[in-house]
């Protein structure tokens, strides 16, 4: 397993199990978003990863590596879990599993997430991108296109931007099962995945280019 998966696998489990599902419980979402350095929660509890830090309100708590997900959620004063009955994947990890995060990897997602947010934000002016925690993915649904930029995950191992119709497209763009995929190696600022969600609004709608 490369660093950057492993990363991805453990911050993937701290969204799940130390920031949504607590925030589930508390406040009755789900729904994570983007920040600068990372990611956090959008209700109670004030939770936020940043690069390699657990925050609460702000504040560091101390580092993610080397501690279990149970161990985090109580440094924050919660306790850690999944939410429950909601969805049937998520990161596989447990909450006595051990968190390792490399510094550099994590601000490499953090960086995919960042721009997404950004990109996803002028795509769909008013909307509000929100980071779901069963894929670690931070997405829009727009006039029933699904559009999102991941950090990897079993179809492709690197951070990556997709366009997903509700019904199957054909054609060249349209390049992986669920629609169309690029690596943001391919894509690497903000106004390149922009671009890249536009072109597939506009091929998802019947427009040519």
């Amino acid at each position: 397993m490369t660093t950057l998966v492993l990363t991805r696998q453990s911050l993937h489990g701290v969204a799940e199990l130390v920031l949504a599902g607590p925030q589930y419980r508390q406040s009755g979402t789900i729904r994570l978003r983007a920040v600068p350095g990372g990611f956090a929660t959008t209700k109670h509890p004030d939770v936020a990863v940043n690069g390699d830090l657990l925050l609460t309100s702000g504040r560091p708590l101390g580092k993610l590596t080397g501690v279990t997900y149970a161990e985090l959620a109580a440094a924050a004063g919660i306790v850690a879990g999944a939410p429950e009955g909601l969805y049937s994947e998520g990161s596989g990890v447990t909450a006595d599993d051990r968190v390792h995060v490399d510094p550099q990897a994590a601000m490499v997602i953090a960086r995919a997430l960042g721009d997404g947010d950004a990109a996803l934000r002028r795509l769909a002016p008013g909307m509000t991108p929100v980071l779901w925690p069963e894929h670690f993915d931070i997405g829009v649904t727009l006039d029933e296109v699904n559009y999102g930029v991941s950090p990897g995950d079993r179809h492709i191992p690197e951070p990556y931007a997709y366009v997903g119709p509700g019904q199957p497209r054909t054609g060249q763009f349209w390049n992986i099962s669920f629609g169309a995929a690029r690596p943001l190696t391919q894509l690497p600022h903000t106004e390149a995945i922009y671009e890249f969600f536009d072109e597939g609004r506009r091929r998802a709608h019947g427009e040519e280019p």
